[in-house]
């Protein structure tokens, strides 16, 4: 049985950054749906007017969307969380139109397991750096992104 916006959300949040305290879901729940309400370029297209669950689900851009990483199983994907109400309760919080200052229009962010962020990301310079969160970097989009 598939799951429904809401629970995928919450695993999504849970997988990508459960380590990352409140602040650090919130700043990911919040690109989320920044990618899901920009009005140009590659997640405008995906999102198709504001549908959440096409930007979690757009082949590629979430590792815990992904059941193979690297040619092995990966066993830190949405399938096997176990959300509690802390993830549900950001989950409604970004569905409910809320969002975070420090992230502001951040279309990217990873965890570069290192002090310092790249100036640019995704790889091609789609985004600069724009803050970091605890252990995960926020990126805006560039002009570059306008063409994607």
């Amino acid at each position: 049985m598939p799951y429904d916006t809401r629970e995928l959300f919450a695993r999504l949040l849970q997988c990508e950054a459960g380590g990352e305290g409140d602040n650090g879901m919130a700043a990911v729940a919040a690109v989320v749906m920044n990618r899901a309400t920009v009005p140009y370029g590659e997640f405008f297209r995906i999102s198709q007017g504001g549908n959440v669950r096409n930007i979690i689900e757009q082949q590629g851009q979430f590792n815990c969307m992904k059941d193979v990483l690297a040619g092995r199983y990966n066993s830190q994907n949405v399938w096997n969380m176990d959300p509690q109400e802390i993830h549900y309760a950001i989950a409604d919080w970004a569905l409910g139109g809320n969002t975070m200052q420090g992230v502001d229009n951040s279309l990217f962010f990873y965890n570069p397991y290192s002090p310092r962020c790249a100036n640019y990301f995704p790889p091609g310079g789609a985004g600069v750096i724009h803050n970091r969160i605890n252990q995960h970097c926020f990126y805006v989009p560039t002009e570059k992104y306008a063409s994607t």
